[in-house]
């Protein structure tokens, strides 16, 4: 009988499997610490990176750089690289800093290779799912009940635990579509009582978003989001009975929920009366920074100013008073952010980079479901704030469309080989 020769301390350290496994395990912790800080997340994602580097396989990781999916995300960051170079008189700090909102996008074809050859995508969703479900039930009781010690307050009312409210309801808005494909298909599956508890936690959601995490961005997402389930997911019947439903349920938080309400109302009225020179307002304030830009890409506007010349851009132009006087690094729009930078060639990369997530998520099940759903909540989100280089929100779209995209591409390869 022939001795089996125990591993080595070498043999453990090379074990690409024994790596896709810890790899796997990070970018679970790495999710789960999304939507609570931003300090253990980047530590998670230099752990993760420095997990994944073994386990990849260099001709599986090429064939995805070749791709529309994996590689305009690469490109759109080595235009922003080169874009360095022609950000004349800018400092090197500011020129790094403008860079450094691109380079999470790197990861994104490392996340398709590493779960195109992992089983494990859907502990990564699980994890969201799990750490989303906390944060629901946390905002929950400080809003029920307020002197209930919490020493981490976030950026807006007292439901709001950490991070802020816009943060907080995206990503809750990001699991309500997570839970309304699961509960489609238990309801499909005859399992009526999952699909019930499933559209409860779903409603908890829709309540705190427009109640508590009550943000502008929030609020276009959901129904967006609503819609584009029912175009892709339900019949014409359902679709109507669901947009029905979905105008009843707006029509009654209009009457009843003052938060939403005060929200719309005092945006509209912020934009009637909008007037540079005066006293700053957040719809004010974002109609006056893309006033400016788009100025700004006037300019120049085949290839922008380069990289990390938002800043400098709206020094050159700053009024007297009012909102004519505020210096922004961040023009509240993702088109403009880099259109400022790398011009309507950046520009075109990234609205191919946006067009190719989608077509590869547009097919059925539950991986294409989440990719689709974060990439809508992407560009929607980026009509009003630049959320692809907001730390939060950029990460959350890196993680979701490079696990999801990996999972798709896994599953067809399963088909294909089938």
């Amino acid at each position: 009988m022939t001795k089996t020769k125990p591993m080595t301390f070498a043999d453990r350290a090379f074990d690409r499997e024994r790596w896709q496994r810890f790899a796997d395990s990070v970018a679970v912790a790495l999710v789960i610490s999304l939507p609570w800080s931003t300090s253990a997340t980047g530590i998670l994602a230099a752990i993760w990176l420095i997990a994944v580097i073994p386990t990849l396989d260099g001709a599986l990781l090429r064939r995805i750089l070749l791709t529309p999916a994996g590689g305009l995300p690469v490109l759109l960051c080595v235009l922003a690289v080169i874009g360095m170079a022609w950000a004349s008189g800018l400092p090197m700090a500011e020129r790094w800093d403008g860079l450094k909102s691109f380079l999470k996008l790197l990861a994104i074809p490392l996340l398709m290779a590493q779960f195109q050859r992992s089983g494990h995508g859907r502990w990564v969703a699980c994890g969201f799912l799990a750490s989303c479900a906390v944060l629901l039930a946390l905002s929950w009781l400080l809003a029920l009940v307020p002197g209930v010690p919490w020493p981490w307050r976030g950026k807006g009312p007292i439901g709001v635990p950490i991070k802020d409210y816009i943060a907080q309801s995206v990503e809750l808005a990001t699991c309500a579509a997570m839970l309304g494909w699961l509960a489609l298909k238990a309801w499909r599956e005859r399992r009526s009582w999952v699909a019930a508890a499933w559209l409860v936690v779903i409603g908890a959601i829709a309540v705190n978003i427009f109640m508590i995490a009550t943000s502008r961005t929030g609020l276009a997402i959901l129904p967006a989001l609503l819609l584009l389930f029912a175009y892709r997911h339900l019949s014409t019947r359902a679709t109507v009975a669901v947009v029905l439903a979905g105008v009843v349920a707006a029509a009654l938080a209009w009457a009843f929920v003052a938060p939403m309400r005060t929200n719309v109302t005092s945006m509209i009225n912020e934009v009637e009366k909008f007037d540079p020179g005066a006293g700053e307002t957040r719809a004010g304030a974002r109609l006056e920074f893309w006033r400016k830009s788009v100025g700004f890409i006037a300019d120049a506007p085949l290839i922008g100013h380069g990289t990390g010349s938002i800043r400098d851009q709206f020094r050159r132009v700053v009024g007297d008073s009012g909102m004519a006087a505020l210096a922004s690094s961040n023009p509240h729009n993702q088109t403009l952010a880099v259109g400022i930078q790398l011009g309507l060639l950046g520009t075109a990369v990234l609205f191919a980079m946006w067009l190719a997530h989608t077509m590869l998520f547009w097919r059925e099940g539950f991986a294409a479901w989440v990719g689709l759903a974060v990439v809508a909540e992407n560009v929607m989100g980026s009509l009003f704030n630049s959320h692809l280089f907001d730390f939060t929100h950029g990460w959350g779209y890196v993680i979701g469309v490079g696990v999801a995209a990996g999972m798709v591409l896994r599953q067809a390869n399963a088909k294909a080989g089938g």
